[in-house]
């Protein structure tokens, strides 16, 4: 068995302030920490049980495929937010099929960010 003590996406991306910008001022996500030359810095985020890395640069976007999926209390005080700040809606809040309510946004890069409610009333929510 593997223990493992922490986790962090490493995410490269192509403009490296634009990015920091956006998942610390538009997502409003906490700062875990901070390291580099500040006209280099890589930013560490707290991402519920783990951590979102933005360091370095890439030289085009992420390859397709890569996404977020950040659970939060209200996603639709999270859209009010996001729009507010010109975040890129892909998908309005919806109630999915299975319950759990689901907006779509991107980051700069493109990169697909599902925002999850899971309601009070959902499967996910009982603790035995």
């Amino acid at each position: 068995m593997t223990n493992v003590l922490s986790s962090r996406i490493l995410l490269r991306p192509t403009d490296l302030e634009r990015s920091r910008a956006f998942y610390r001022d538009d997502l409003g996500l906490a700062v875990y920490r901070e390291f580099g030359p500040w006209e280099e810095r890589g930013t560490v985020f707290f991402l519920g049980g783990g951590f979102l890395e933005v360091s370095g640069q890439a030289d085009g976007p992420p390859a397709p495929g890569l996404r977020l999926w950040l659970q939060v209390e209200d996603v639709a005080e999270c859209h009010r937010r996001f729009a507010g700040r010109g975040v890129r809606i892909v998908r309005e809040p919806v109630r999915e099929p299975w319950g759990l309510v689901e907006m779509w946004i991107e980051d700069p890069d493109g990169i697909e960010i599902c925002v999850v409610e899971v309601p009070a009333d959902h499967p996910l929510r009982y603790r035995p």
